[in-house]
């Protein structure tokens, strides 16, 4: 057989490909590749699907947060994905970030800037443009709204404090959190950071509300501004 020849998944003893795989074992038994393979369905002229899925996936660095970044463009530079397997993973890692957000909310509760994080996290961890979000809270930190409050691109975003308290005035809040990501990966703030987020808390108070934390986002980790003692 030449090298170059690829060997069908069909060839496979069967509890080796992935679909049978999955109904043997469960989906806990597969790898990324295999899950990524299902999907995708079948490979190219030298590679099964599963070769080529790890070959997608070493190109995200492993990483499937990495991954979810890929637009349908960058998808399709790949040979063997085409455009309705481009839309497919990019379908099924959105139905993944939507699951972690609903998960997220359905604790309803935020007693820590990781719950701020991993509520957030879902939304704006691996975004390539720069967006805050607010979540209100009432008296017990339960979780009322959460709305988009600004949208900027690579470097920054502008976040306004009457819209900011316009929303917690409407939701009756108690006291609000805000989060916004920083695409290059950095988690320290910037001087613009903190003077925002002072003037902030500074008009909430005013009205009553509390900031309670700003949280800067990456898809790794995050930094809490109340930790840090800087709040």
């Amino acid at each position: 057989m030449e090298q170059n020849e690829k060997i069908s998944i069909k060839n496979w003893a069967k509890e080796d490909r992935p679909r049978e795989k999955l109904l043997l074992k469960g989906c806990s038994s597969l790898s990324p590749a295999e899950l990524l393979a299902i999907l995708i369905g079948s490979g190219n002229k030298t590679e099964s699907a599963v070769d080529l899925s790890k070959r997608i996936l070493k190109l995200a660095n492993d990483n499937i947060n990495q991954l979810a970044k890929f637009d349908i463009n960058t998808l399709k530079k790949i040979n063997g994905i085409g455009e309705a397997k481009a839309i497919t993973i990019i379908a099924a890692l959105e139905l993944g970030r939507r699951r972690k957000l609903e998960e997220a909310f359905e604790r309803k509760t935020v007693i820590s800037s990781k719950d701020a994080f991993e509520f957030f996290e879902p939304i704006i961890g691996d975004l390539k443009i720069e967006e805050a979000y607010l979540i209100t809270l009432n008296q017990a930190n339960k979780i009322i709204a959460h709305h988009k409050i600004g949208q900027g691109g690579i470097v920054g975003t502008v976040m306004d404090p009457r819209i900011i308290l316009k929303q917690a005035l409407n939701d009756e809040a108690v006291n609000i959190i805000l989060a916004h990501n920083h695409p290059s990966g950095n988690i320290k703030p910037s001087e613009a950071d903190k003077k925002i987020t002072q003037k902030i808390k500074d008009a909430a108070k005013t009205m009553d509300i509390t900031l309670i934390d700003h949280i800067i986002i990456t898809q790794q980790s995050y930094f809490s501004f109340a930790d840090e003692g800087i709040l």
